[in-house]
């Protein structure tokens, strides 16, 4: 079945800082810089795009808003480490030392992080 829509999908994350929110994401996470303009700037994710807006006032909230499904969740989770980025550990979720949990089956694993406004991000292998 084909989908309804056809396109490049497009995700959008909203900061406070332009270029705190672009060193992040393209210093600290290393995602290419496509275009600016005024209102914005769209950053390539493996062929998708991640439009960062600046809102002034925008407050995040505590659930993850963009992730990554990766082949192999201690190297991804040690490349981004070593890249200055920051993995949050939730008191009573087991997580491994670099902050890796594991489904209880050994099946899925996922990994948090948040930019510098408190997006949570994660890294996840199903």
């Amino acid at each position: 079945m084909s989908a309804a829509v056809n396109g490049q999908p497009v995700a959008f994350i909203q900061v406070t800082e332009r270029e705190r929110a672009m060193d992040f994401y393209c210093g600290k996470l290393g995602l290419p810089l496509l275009s600016a303009d005024a209102f914005g700037d769209f950053v390539e994710v493996d062929g998708a795009l991640l439009r960062i807006t600046v809102l002034p006032d925008y407050k995040a909230h505590p659930h993850p808003v963009f992730g990554w499904n990766v082949p192999d969740m201690g190297a991804a989770v040690r490349a981004l480490r070593a890249r200055g980025v920051v993995f949050t550990i939730y008191e009573g979720m087991g997580q491994d030392e670099l902050g890796i949990w594991s489904a209880p089956d050994g099946g899925a694993q996922v990994a948090w992080f948040s930019d510098p406004d408190g997006n949570v991000l994660s890294l996840s292998r199903a």
